[in-house]
């Protein structure tokens, strides 16, 4: 697992499959069309914020603060008594907002430098301002510093309209932002036997091992968005392939991989959450490292003494032919063209001769 701290979401669910959450002074991208709850998901962000001690920044491009709180409270987060106090709004339209990146923003980063507790910001929804700039150079550069300045405050959550085309996966509007953001998710809903059928997938996920399935969600009233997700690894299965990864160690070890390659290999170890075994993902790398070559423990302790005796003798695994790595039995056997010995005694009838002299002689 990863030694970085992280901050939950506060998003039932999700942070299961994220590495316990995001990290700090990071963006995060909600995508969605209309229906699939983008601002539910962003007042559950909020609402943890503020409940565990940090401040929240609402950057609203549409609904005035009142009518925010208000939906708020119907899902069962009561914002109101934060407000003002360690939740702060920003109402922006059109063009003011490019005059609230460009100055208003920047001027609160520099006055909150002095100051410990986190902040999370919301930006619910960016969709406006991708629409008011067509230019797509001018959207990508306003779009870029807003995320650089915002960042300064804390983790930044953001929410984005979605209009994709028919067979599109994800919209052409919202490629911009998700090129930019540090990690993305996208909200789908499908009309099934008359109900709305929800569910998430996590796009990108900067520096973070996530769950690539996808997850349905529900809202449930009081608590908000809950993803059902299981852990990308369960504590009992935390250790379940240490033996496979011990014995591949070893093995790359007798074979002559590198200290830096067996470091890899023991983070590998360390960060693996899948529920498959990961034999075949070594014997791939052992490959690409150009280790696949294997010998016996027997080969190895005879190879050593001719290295013993002979100092300038070193090891050559172009010696063996490809045989496959088997990490999950104790010796790994050989495939060998030839005895290391046999080039010795074939150049045993050999006569040394200095001079044309000598070969007369020889002749006579």
């Amino acid at each position: 697992m990863s030694s970085e701290r992280r901050i939950p979401t506060g998003i039932a669910g999700l942070d299961r499959v994220i590495e316990g959450g995001v990290r700090d002074k990071s963006t995060l991208l909600v995508v969605g069309s209309s229906g699939t709850g983008k601002s539910t998901f962003a007042m559950q962000y909020l609402n943890y914020g503020l409940e565990h001690g940090e401040n929240g920044l609402y950057i609203s491009m549409e609904e005035p603060p009142e009518q925010i709180m208000r939906e708020a409270k119907m899902l069962g987060f009561n914002l109101d008594k934060y407000y003002e106090k360690e939740l702060f709004f920003f109402h922006s339209k059109g063009k003011d907002f490019v005059k609230l990146v460009d100055e208003q923003l920047p001027a609160l980063v520099e006055a909150n430098k002095n100051y410990a507790v986190k902040t999370r910001v919301i930006i619910d929804p960016l969709t406006p301002l991708i629409w008011a700039i067509q230019d797509k150079q001018e959207q990508r550069e306003i779009i870029t510093k807003l995320f650089y300045t915002l960042k300064q405050l804390g983790p930044v959550l953001i929410t984005t309209e979605e209009h994709a085309a028919p067979g599109e996966t994800i919209g052409e509007d919202v490629l911009i932002p998700i090129y930019m953001s540090d990690g993305a998710v996208h909200l789908t809903y499908r009309p099934i036997g008359g109900a709305f059928n929800r569910a998430l997938e996590i796009v990108k996920m900067r520096a973070t091992r996530h769950g690539e399935e996808v997850y349905p969600y529900i809202f449930v009233r009081g608590v908000g968005v809950v993803v059902r997700t299981t852990p990308l690894i369960s504590a009992e299965d935390v250790h379940k392939y240490d033996d496979v990864f011990d014995k591949a160690i070893r093995t790359a070890a007798d074979i002559g991989a590198s200290e830096r390659m067996l470091e890899r290999l023991v983070y590998v170890k360390e960060n693996w959450s899948y529920p498959f075994s990961p034999k075949e993902t070594l014997q791939i790398f052992f490959e690409s490292q150009g280790l696949n070559d294997a010998v016996t423990k027997e080969e190895l302790e005879k190879r050593k003494k001719i290295e013993a005796s002979s100092p300038e003798s070193q090891l050559d695994l172009n010696e063996l032919s490809g045989g496959t790595l088997q990490v999950d039995d104790d010796v790994v056997m050989p495939d060998f063209q030839g005895d290391v010995s046999a080039s010795d005694s074939s150049e045993e009838g050999l006569i040394e001769i200095d001079s044309l002299n000598e070969l007369e002689e020889l002749i006579q």
